[in-house]
């Protein structure tokens, strides 16, 4: 059997591919089976010649390739630029164009710090608006041992980057724990009718402070923006129940409240009432005072007039009566024998006129 065998230094040979046959001898000199078979012949590989100032160009070039799309960066408006250098944080770079240098020893990350970022606790929100129930986070206790159910949504922003970065690895879970775990103590502490109705701007308040307060701690560089409760309610095997308890209490807080109003339109009423009545009695008072005082006075003043001339006295005070007994009446008052009408009397214009007529007669 005969072995055709080839050299890679064949390739590198610049002779002729006939020069290159080495027969192998077999039992005799002649071609026989020992005797040389057909050659395989491979293709000739000639590289182009290179002058030194050829390659060093193109060593160029590839270095300013490498070079300056690495050494030059931008910042967005609502980014910032964190440099590290040899994966330690060297610099944070403000909104513009800057300088670093090439990779791989600075590096330079650009998170957007304005972005408000969004946290749901208790459910999730997909893509398609649909939204999938997340009990073991949202279900609570009271501080009345009830349960609860609270589904509530965190924004949040970057406060510095910095830390952002490289403090915290997953931002969006240890914003989630940190609300999970605040909203549980602060739920812990209420009573389940105060979560249900009046307690909701409370706790919304408090989870934020505590939250803020809580990733400050871990230096996370998250600046809680707003926190906001999407659904307060029982479970849902005891919803229809605290729905009528929560029904009750609304029309016990109606009628309270229809009750209030009613006290407060008759109490007032009746406080003005009693003001008015109190005083007309001061001014009947009043009047009654002062008229005894001056019929006081006016009795002591005629019982003056009556110590100077009793008889004439008497007799005005007589008249003065007679005139307010009789006031719709003519009066005519006669003397004694062969006198006339006295002049003492006051006496109107008819009375005047008839007179003067029965002279004329």
């Amino acid at each position: 059997m005969s072995n055709h065998n080839m050299s890679w230094d064949d390739l590198h040979d610049q002779g002729p591919p006939q020069e290159r046959q080495r027969p192998r001898s077999g039992g005799g000199g002649g071609e026989g089976p020992g005797g040389p078979g057909p050659q395989m012949q491979m293709p000739q590989f000639k590289m182009p010649p290179f002058k030194p100032g050829t390659v060093l160009a193109a060593i160029l070039v590839l270095l300013a390739l490498w070079i300056l799309p690495s050494v030059f960066y931008f910042v967005e408006q609502d980014e910032e630029g964190v440099v590290t250098r040899f994966g330690r944080y060297d610099r944070t770079t403000l909104p513009g164009p800057h300088f670093k240098f090439p990779s791989p020893i600075e590096h330079v990350y650009t998170p957007k710090v304005r972005q408000v970022r969004r946290t749901e606790i208790g459910f999730r929100l997909n893509n398609a608006g649909q939204v999938r129930d997340f009990p073991p986070e949202s279900l609570m206790v009271t501080g009345d041992q009830n349960i609860i159910d609270i589904d509530l949504v965190v924004q949040y922003n970057i406060s510095d980057s910095k830390d952002f970065l490289f403090i915290v690895r997953d931002t969006a879970q240890v914003v989630r724990d940190a609300a999970e775990t605040v909203i549980r103590g602060i739920i812990g502490n209420k009573m389940i009718d105060e979560a249900l109705t009046v307690g909701k701007a409370e706790i919304q308040i408090l989870v934020k402070e505590q939250m803020q307060a809580l990733l400050d701690e871990y230096q996370a560089g998250i600046r809680i923006i707003n926190v906001q409760l999407q659904d307060v309610s029982p479970p849902k095997q005891v919803e229809s129940a605290f729905k009528d308890v929560v029904s009750a209490r609304e029309d016990k807080e109606r009628m309270i409240n229809e009750a209030q109003g009613y006290r407060n339109a008759v109490i007032p009423e009746a406080r003005g009432q009693a003001a008015q009545i109190v005083r007309n009695a001061e001014g009947y008072r009043e009047q009654i005072v002062k008229k005894s005082r001056g019929d006081a006075a006016r009795f002591l003043s005629q019982f003056q007039e009556y110590k100077k001339a009793p008889e004439i006295t008497r007799r005005r005070i007589y008249l003065e009566t007679m005139e307010e007994i009789f006031p719709n009446m003519n009066k005519f008052v006669i003397g004694g024998k062969g006198s006339g009408v006295l002049p003492i009397l006051p006496l109107g214009k008819d009375f005047q006129q008839n007179m003067n007529m029965n002279g004329r007669k």
